[in-house]
């Protein structure tokens, strides 16, 4: 098992930046694939990011490239998202996702692991 709390979320004006993070205990953390949905009410759960065990490989919506970065530190078993530029559309539920095999990164079935969730509030 796995545990992820998020933090980092809140209420943020257009343009500004928040920086999101992912604790994770329970399993060895490094050899996790770890990631980043949103969900608005109504709509389906969106990848937003993801980062490989070792951090050589992330992946990005096409809708947060070169705004978003993700981390992750291995030896303090958490990942973060650095979020520049925000947008009203960007405001949402961020879940940190833990999984356990590769593939499937941009689909929420693969994921093995979520978090709570922490809301993003980007106003205009």
């Amino acid at each position: 098992q796995v545990q992820l709390v998020e933090s980092g979320g809140g209420l943020v004006q257009a343009g500004g930046s928040l920086r999101l993070s992912c604790a994770a205990s329970g399993r060895t953390f490094s050899t996790l694939t770890m990631g980043w949905f949103r969900q608005t009410p109504g709509k389906e759960r969106e990848f937003v990011s993801n980062i490989t065990w070792n951090g050589v490989t992330t992946n990005y919506a096409d809708s947060v490239k070169d705004r978003f970065t993700i981390s992750r530190d291995n030896a303090k078993n958490t990942v973060h998202l650095q979020m520049n530029s925000l947008k009203p559309e960007d405001t949402a539920v961020y879940y940190c996702a833990a999984k356990i095999r590769n593939g499937g990164y941009w689909r929420v079935d693969p994921w093995d692991y979520w978090g709570q969730g922490t809301q993003v509030t980007v106003s205009s």
